[in-house]
């Protein structure tokens, strides 16, 4: 330890006083910049898993703009807005403290456990309707509540949405419920569960607006569209219980910290330490960060930063052989 109590000490000087105990200075990485990236997000789909929902949610999009078109026999187009993931508690919330001015229809597998539902805000609804019945001039009025026709119109429409993400994979069968929920929670489903939002936008032929009706579904009723295969049911062998308890553990969350570097002090050291005081650590300045978990380094990397804080940017992995003992442990 170096007391610097008292003392006025400039960057160059610190500079030379380390390198005089062998601490160089090495390449300044405080302002390295790395993909942010926020693990309170889920991650229940992999980019690839993504990518396959992508062309489910086109298909289904494709298939709504065919079905409204035969029904209201008007040209209509429907794309794909967004494919995003977030768990319920982040939604289900607002969806309760809007739910007077939005349209919400449950479906499901399982009509008394619905795991999905369509949404459509109060604005859209009117755009909607209005472009269903052909007025395209009283789109403009957005502020009041749907006639009855109106309101049966949009609860077609729907009814086309859920059958067309059904149709367009022969892997589900989703039913809509009989009608629009209005009030209190539209899904009841845990907060730490895991959604998938498909947002649509649908717009008439020769109509300026575009209506936004969007879908949320627990990601584990689209595992099938995302390529992630079905459990096979029967007795289960060794290996696949093996394999079962792996991806447990693997999904388990643990504790990880960036070890920058360490020393050992006495206590009367640690007592008398006072603002201003220099702790000499057992690393060189250009030497990697660790990353430990279970008091186990598993991957190396530099210092960073992300969004205005710290953050590692990983170099050097290490955890591969321990994975492949952890998994023949296992067998």
């Amino acid at each position: 330890m170096i007391s610097t109590q008292g003392n006025n000490l400039s960057k160059e000087k610190i500079q030379q006083l380390l390198a005089a105990v062998g601490r160089g200075p090495a390449e300044d990485t405080a302002q390295v910049e790395v993909t942010e990236l926020n693990w309170h997000e889920p991650h229940y789909f992999n980019k690839e898993q993504l990518k396959k929902l992508g062309e489910f949610a086109e298909k289904a999009a494709a298939a709504t703009a065919k079905k409204l078109t035969a029904s209201a026999r008007s040209s209509f187009s429907v794309t794909i807005t967004s494919v995003t993931q977030h768990y319920a508690g982040e939604l289900t919330g607002k969806l309760a403290e809007s739910n007077k001015n939005g349209y919400y229809l449950p479906f499901g597998s399982d009509p008394n456990r619905p795991r999905g539902l369509v949404g459509i805000s109060g604005e859209a609804a009117i755009i909607l309707a209005m472009q269903l019945l052909g007025d395209l001039e009283s789109e403009k009025a957005k502020d009041r509540r749907l006639s009855q026709l109106e309101e049966s119109l949009l609860l077609d429409t729907g009814f086309v949405v859920v059958e067309a993400i059904s149709t367009s994979s022969a892997k589900h069968d989703f039913r809509p419920a009989k009608t629009f929920v209005q009030e209190g929670q539209p899904l009841e489903i845990e907060n730490y569960e895991e959604l998938c939002k498909i947002v649509l936008a649908v717009k008439k032929e020769n109509s300026a607006n575009i209506a936004e009706v969007w879908l949320l579904i627990t990601c584990g009723e689209l595992e099938l569209a995302a390529g992630i295969a079905a459990q096979t049911t029967g007795k289960t062998t060794a290996e696949n219980l093996s394999k079962i308890i792996l991806e447990h553990i693997r999904a388990a969350p643990v504790p990880v910290t960036a070890r920058l570097a360490s020393t050992a002090l006495s206590l009367k050291e640690v007592m008398n330490l006072q603002p201003g005081d220099i702790l000499l650590l057992d690393k060189k300045i250009d030497e990697p960060v660790e990353l430990v978990v279970g008091g186990r380094t598993v991957c190396r990397g530099r210092p960073a930063k992300s969004a205005g804080e710290y953050a590692m940017a990983v170099t050097e992995p290490l955890y591969n052989s321990a994975q492949k003992q952890a998994g023949r442990g296992l067998q």
